[in-house]
C-alpha cells in the first residue's frame, strides 16, 4: 500500500502497530491469569540498558553506510551527464554514426539505470552494458582528442564502482551476529516486561507498551537504513535513498 508523503514518516510505526496489538492483549492475560512472576530490579534495568546500548551500536554502523549510499545517486547522475557532454560536444563537431549510436545507447542505459533501482534489471546487465561502453570509444578513438576519451574511462570506471558498491549494500547486511543477540535481548526484555509485576496495573501497561515500541521500533528503523536501495513498493518506506538526480536527468535530456 503507498502511504501518502505526509505519512511516510510514521510508516514504521504504523507498520508496528499490530505486533504492539499483541503484546497489549498478552500483557493483560498475564495480569489477569496472575502470571507477573518479577519485581522490578537492578537487573532488569540492567537487561534494558544493555539493549539499548547494542541499539546504538548497530544504528551507529549503518547510519555510516546510509550517509555514504546517500551520494551515490547525485554522484552517478553527475557521471553520466559528464559522459553525455562529452559525447554531445563530440557529435556537433564532429559527428557521425559511431558518436549517434553512443548518445542512443547513453540514454538507454540511463532508464536501465534507474529500472536497475528497483530490481527491474539485474546487476549483471548493467555491467555488461558498461562493458560495451568499450565498443563505442574504439569507435569513437580516431575522432576525439585522447585526454577527452580519458576522461570519459575514468566516468565509465567511477559508476561501474559505484554500482559495484550499490550492489553489495542492498545485498549484504550489516552484522548478522549483532542483529541476532539484539533481537534476542528485546524479545527478552518484552517477555519481561510482560511478566513484571508493577502496580497500579495501567502503569505497568503504559511502560510495556512504551518500552516495547521504542525497541521494535528501533529494530525495524535499523533493517530499513541497513538496506537504503530497498525501492520494493516504490520506495514508500521514506527511508530509501532518493533517486531524484538520475530522474532529473532524464528529464533534462527530454528522454
Amino acid at each position: 500500500m503507498k502511504l501518502p508523503y505526509k505519512l511516510k514518516k510514521w510508516h514504521l510505526a504504523i507498520k508496528i502497530i499490530p505486533i504492539l496489538m499483541v503484546i497489549f492483549v498478552l500483557k493483560l492475560l498475564f495480569h489477569n491469569f496472575k502470571l507477573e512472576y518479577i519485581s522490578l530490579n537492578a537487573l532488569f534495568t540492567s537487561l534494558i540498558a544493555a539493549t539499548t546500548f547494542l541499539l546504538g551500536f548497530l544504528i551507529t554502523g549503518v547510519i555510516s553506510d546510509y550517509k555514504e549510499s546517500e551520494k551515490i545517486p547525485g554522484d552517478m547522475a553527475a557521471g553520466l551527464e559528464a559522459l553525455y557532454d562529452e559525447i554531445y560536444i563530440l557529435d556537433k563537431n564532429k559527428g557521425n554514426e559511431a558518436t549517434k549510436r553512443f548518445i542512443i545507447f547513453h540514454n538507454d542505459f540511463l532508464k536501465s539505470i534507474v529500472d536497475w533501482f528497483y530490481r527491474k534489471e539485474k546487476t549483471r546487465s548493467i555491467l555488461a552494458k558498461l562493458h560495451k561502453m568499450d565498443d563505442y570509444f574504439a569507435e569513437i578513438e580516431n575522432i576525439i582528442q585522447p585526454n577527452f576519451l580519458t576522461r570519459m574511462k575514468n566516468e565509465q570506471a567511477s559508476i561501474r564502482r559505484m554500482v559495484v558498491r550499490v550492489d553489495n549494500i542492498r545485498d549484504l547486511s550489516f552484522v548478522q551476529s549483532a542483529y541476532a543477540i539484539v533481537e534476542a535481548l528485546a524479545f527478552f526484555v518484552i517477555f519481561g516486561l510482560l511478566i513484571l509485576t508493577v502496580e497500579p496495573f495501567y502503569e505497568a501497561l503504559f511502560f510495556t507498551l512504551l518500552v516495547s515500541f521504542l525497541m521494535v521500533y528501533m529494530i525495524f528503523l535499523i533493517k530499513d537504513l541497513d538496506n537504503p536501495f530497498d525501492y520494493s513498493g516504490h520506495g514508500d518506506g521514506g527511508t530509501e535513498v532518493s533517486i531524484k538526480p538520475i530522474c532529473d536527468l532524464i528529464e533534462r535530456l527530454g528522454i
